[in-house]
């Protein structure tokens, strides 16, 4: 059982048998997902309770329901405020020095986010780092003994096409991006890919 097996309550008390592992099981998998992507399982279970929250949670709740340290989730909240996943909110009645959060349920507007955010920048880096590096070999190809000359050919050769790859990512993804901002998503019911 999850650390808040017993302080994730509705307003009747504990959770039902069936609602408990379905609550355990998306934080798990959250969690799984954030660490696929790089992040902390921290970030996903933090996530995962303030989806699966009918009310704004403060640090302390968080804390609390998960079993860890206010240091880690203060440190993973912030990241995923910065990521645009989570907000803080206003609670009338909660005491003025806690901050309250809420998760950002415009998955489109997340995924939007990471997309533009973190996989453009990644992408704009990785080619400049390939343009410099294919700078540097051009510049110097000459100066080489002939049989590292061939393989300065290879090298080139490789940058370019991975140079290639990445601006079609780039390309990609600045389409989608453009093409669906005004989407509703959740219109979408099923998707067929032939």
């Amino acid at each position: 059982m999850s650390p808040d097996h017993n302080s994730q309550q509705s307003n009747e008390g504990p959770l039902a048998n069936d609602l408990e592992i379905v609550h355990d099981s998306m934080l798990d998998g959250l969690s799984q997902l954030a660490d696929y992507f790089g992040f902390s399982k921290v970030m996903g279970q933090l996530y995962g309770s303030l989806l699966l929250s009918a009310e704004p949670l403060s640090l302390d709740d968080m804390m609390a329901r998960l079993g860890i340290s206010k240091a880690s989730v203060s440190t993973n909240i912030r990241s995923l405020e910065h990521m645009g996943m989570v907000r803080q909110v206003w609670v009338r009645g909660g005491s003025g020095r806690r901050k309250y959060y809420q998760a950002e349920t415009d998955f489109w507007q997340i995924f939007s986010n990471f997309l533009s955010g973190r996989e453009l920048r990644d992408l704009e880096h990785a080619l400049s780092v390939m343009q410099e590096n294919h700078q540097r070999i051009s510049a110097s190809i000459n100066d080489l003994p002939p049989d590292q000359q061939i393989l300065a050919r290879l090298y080139l050769d490789r940058i370019a096409q991975m140079q290639a790859l990445f601006r079609f990512a780039q390309l990609i993804i600045s389409s989608v991006m453009n093409q669906v901002s005004g989407i509703d998503v959740s219109a979408v019911s099923s998707v067929e890919l032939q």
